[in-house]
């Protein structure tokens, strides 16, 4: 059986544990809570630490400064650091980053599916949770 990612065809047990293997990778690389919501955050421009923790809602300092180690040993944040009076640290994405384009184009127009069809069966149930 050739390869495939998509879930109605079947794969063979080699290809399964590629398959498997491959996503595993990439959750580790891009998983959790707030890795992928940084790299959108950063989509606009470079941003210093403060202004990076105003724009993404409810994350704390502690996991910003984690997140953002992370990010930039997978090679996907870069952190400069304009020495002078203050000191001004910023981050900004690299180029590599740009690889992750239809990924977030894909998980974004899935999320907004997905919340739609959250919304209708909740109307018709009447229980609103969204």
């Amino acid at each position: 059986m050739a390869k495939s990612n998509r879930c109605d065809v079947p794969l063979s047990a080699e290809a399964c544990n590629a398959n498997l293997m491959a996503v595993g990778d990439a959750l580790y690389a891009i998983g959790g809570k707030w890795k992928l919501r940084i790299i959108v955050a950063l989509k606009t421009g470079s941003k210093r630490f403060n202004e990076l923790q105003r724009s993404i809602e409810g994350i704390s300092a502690k996991a910003l400064a984690a997140e953002l180690k992370d990010l930039e040993l997978n090679g996907f944040v870069h952190r400069r650091v304009f020495t002078g009076t203050p000191v001004v640290v910023s981050y900004e994405l690299t180029e590599y980053s740009g690889t992750l384009g239809d990924v977030l184009d894909a998980l974004s127009a899935w999320g907004s599916m997905h919340r739609e069809t959250i919304k209708k069966g909740m109307r018709k149930n009447k229980n609103p949770v969204l």
